[in-house]
């Protein structure tokens, strides 16, 4: 990767020690999850006043209110999504697009929705310079700025989905446009306090839709995400 991509040794060495540390901590589980955490350069994704703590264990500020989480959690989410090579995939909350593009190594149908305008512009442009300087994964990416709770219709339905802001219930639109026999992996909970949630949809014996719902941390910590905002202002708690 210093080689032929161009990437400064002391962030691949960062990657590397915070991978094996992740691995330990079975936040990531499979080598195809840990090829995907080592080949995605979480530093470019970071801003440049927290460069330094790029592959710190924390949430990091990327302006417009929003941050970037860390990578244990980003790969214990990713771990939980259990995505497959050809499953389509969409994420609500592109943030900087650190997690898209990780996502990106497992499946080449990726799709993203950022709310905030500006930040899906920088991305996108972000995204676009990556491409060129060689992380050609990153081109097939969908990205629209748009509200995410509805989901993105056009797509639909996805086998996986991945919600990477906190809110207080499961939106019924995600729901609807996750596959039966689908997961999605969602903050839920109050402002501050989310419990990362792994929902299964599943059909029962009666042919009845029924949902799991299942703790990727097993009640041992809750998370606190940025809020899943509005078009327009305000959040979508009830």
């Amino acid at each position: 990767m210093k080689e032929k991509r161009g990437e400064e040794e002391k962030y691949l060495k960062q990657r590397f020690e915070r991978g094996v540390a992740m691995i330990h901590n079975k936040d990531l589980k499979t080598e195809r999850e840990v090829k995907a955490y080592l080949l995605t350069p979480r530093e470019f994704f970071c801003r440049k006043w927290n460069l330094g703590r790029a592959y710190d264990h924390a949430f990091l500020d990327i302006h417009y209110g929003v941050t970037i989480s860390g990578p244990h959690l980003v790969g214990r989410m990713t771990s939980a999504l259990d995505l497959k090579p050809g499953e389509k995939v969409l994420e609500i909350g592109t943030g900087s697009g650190y997690q898209a593009a990780m996502l990106a190594y497992l499946t080449d149908r990726v799709y993203t929705v950022e709310i905030i305008e500006p930040l899906a512009q920088e991305t996108d442009r972000l995204y676009t310079g990556l491409v060129a300087a060689g992380y050609p994964e990153y081109a097939g990416i969908g990205r629209k700025a748009d509200d995410g709770y509805y989901g993105w219709e056009e797509h639909a339905p996805f086998d996986k989905i991945i919600v990477t802001c906190g809110i207080d219930h499961i939106p019924p639109p995600l729901l609807k446009q996750l596959k039966t026999g689908g997961v999605m992996v969602i903050p839920v909970g109050p402002p501050g306090a989310q419990v990362v949630l792994k929902v299964t949809k599943n059909r029962d014996a009666d042919g009845n839709i029924a949902i799991v719902r299942e703790d990727i941390y097993q009640g041992r910590k809750k998370e606190a995400f940025v809020p899943f905002t509005k078009k327009g202002g305000g959040t979508h708690f009830k």
